[in-house]
């Protein structure tokens, strides 16, 4: 399989799957797809129904991901698959489930990993595919990501121990949940560093595409990316949408929709992707917070990015965000893989302008039909209701959850055409967000024996304002310091 650019780059030379993970964002400030998404038939969507039963999750996860990568071999592969996807990791080889929520809604659980995020689904194949294959090279990785609360915990839960990897993880200073901040910043290792950025997360997001953009000091330290700017973290998803549509499934060509909360773009571009290879998905519902840039553009066709001071701080966080680094691969799909227009849209009118309108343009004309999406936003008002509701029938969700149950439901009951069951994407367990479900319901969350305690260990973090030179100074300095207390582990070499 052969990968390019968002942009263009790669179009001439083939470029592997680790290749490509290894890099993170492309040399030209794109985002990396395969040339092509591979189709699965009925056939195999029957066979994998019984993969998933035999051989469990990680055994589906193998089938899905060799469509995608040539550059490893399948047993190396399906060993991968079986260490990140473990009953130990997951509470259980089956990994995800469903659970039903009322009026043709199922809950799709997806947050039983080691943080209690769903981002914990992507992460830890990420950690146990990086480790494969810097062994396999003798190189490090210095990853440096941005976070607005659980990709940097599941990112750092997932490298730590691998001494073949160092994360530099940025977060928005006081925009966590103590909860989030404690699962982070309590992790006490040199090779993981916590830095508080004073912004939001967009500010982090921007620092990280900044020094990649550094292509010397990029080389020069080796550094790669976590975010779901990584196409691995993207493919890693596709895998759960797959297993939720034959948990939810009953025989071949039965549809069903997805209901996905997102700020990032990237869980529910995965859903994009799945139905792209011929998965049964009908509707793809988009739930955005008050932080509705995207819901603003499946509606309108226009795309206006926020500023820090716009963008709300918000009861579900994790999706307070306002430049969405995912979507720029589907508005490559959109336009039909045109990498010269994509390269116009977000390299030029986005970076002046601050927005672009495909409004008028055919290819936004037939979006809903063609891609399947819809959209809608909840508010703090909604999403208490919500939780309130659905812990009465029996079910708890997070905030964020809560908002693409919302969304969800209100488009149904406008009159939306949708093919039932629809899968809504729980992202969290509610105990990450102690202070919402009290709002809502009354009472404390129940905490789970494993992260008793958590909120009150020291904490490992350093402040920095937002400035990409004192960023890179920083990064020097620390690392440079690794290096010399253990050169053998750390050293790329260079």
């Amino acid at each position: 399989m052969r990968y390019l650019s968002t942009r263009g780059h790669g179009r001439d030379s083939h470029l592997g799957f680790t290749d490509i993970i290894l890099e993170g964002l492309a040399p030209d400030g794109g985002l990396f797809l395969p040339e092509r998404y591979p189709i699965v038939d009925a056939a195999t969507l029957a066979s994998w129904r019984g993969v998933l039963a035999d051989e469990g999750y990680a055994g589906l996860a193998a089938r899905v991901l060799a469509l995608y990568v040539d550059d490893i071999e399948d047993a190396d592969l399906r060993a991968v698959c079986g260490r990140a996807y473990t009953a130990e990791a997951f509470g259980t080889t089956d990994v995800v489930d469903v659970a039903p929520l009322g009026d043709g809604l199922v809950l799709g659980r997806i947050s039983n990993g080691p943080t209690a995020a769903f981002k914990d689904m992507a992460m830890q194949l990420l950690g146990q595919l990086f480790e494969f294959e810097l062994e396999r090279r003798g190189q490090h990785l210095n990853i440096l990501g941005a976070t607005s609360g659980d990709t940097g915990s599941s990112a750092e839960y997932a490298m730590l121990g691998k001494p073949m990897v160092s994360v530099v993880m940025l977060t928005p200073h006081g925009r966590m949940t103590p909860f989030q901040q404690a699962q982070m910043f309590s992790l006490d290792d040199p090779r993981i560093i916590n830095v508080a950025v004073d912004g939001v997360f967009d500010d982090c997001q921007d620092l990280v595409k900044a020094v990649a953009s550094d292509l010397d000091f990029k080389a020069r330290w080796r550094i790669g990316a976590v975010n779901s700017i990584n196409w691995a973290r993207v493919v890693a998803q596709v895998v759960y949408y797959i297993a939720l549509y034959l948990r939810a499934s009953s025989g071949p060509g039965e549809r069903v929709s997805f209901a996905v909360p997102t700020g990032n773009f990237g869980n529910i571009l995965a859903g994009h992707i799945a139905r792209e290879m011929g998965v049964p998905i009908d509707r793809l519902i988009l739930a955005t917070n008050e932080n509705d840039v995207l819901d603003e553009f499946f509606r309108t066709g226009v795309y206006r990015v926020r500023s820090a001071s716009e963008t709300s701080a918000t009861s579900s966080p994790s999706m307070d965000i306002s430049k969405a680094s995912n979507f720029e691969r589907f508005v490559f799909d959109l336009l039909g893989r045109d990498a010269d227009r994509v390269r116009e849209l977000f390299a030029g009118q986005l970076a002046a302008d601050g927005f672009f309108d495909l409004s008028g343009t055919p290819e936004f004309a037939a979006l809903r039909e063609r891609f399947g999406f819809v959209s809608g936003s909840s508010t703090h008002a909604d999403r208490l209701a919500t939780i309130g509701a659905q812990d009465a029938a029996g079910v708890l969700v997070d905030p964020h959850t809560a908002d693409g149950v919302k969304v969800a439901r209100d488009l149904l009951a406008a009159g939306l055409d949708a093919a039932r069951p629809v899968i809504c994407l729980e992202t969290a367990l509610p105990v990450k967000f102690a202070e919402t479900i009290r709002e809502a319901l009354g009472r404390d969350v129940e905490v789970p024996a494993r992260f008793a305690g958590l909120e009150d260990l020291p904490r490992h973090v350093v402040h920095l304002g937002n400035d990409v030179s004192a960023l890179k100074e920083f990064i020097d300095t620390r690392l440079t310091a690794l290096d010399a207390a253990s050169p053998r582990q750390h050293r790329l070499g260079r």
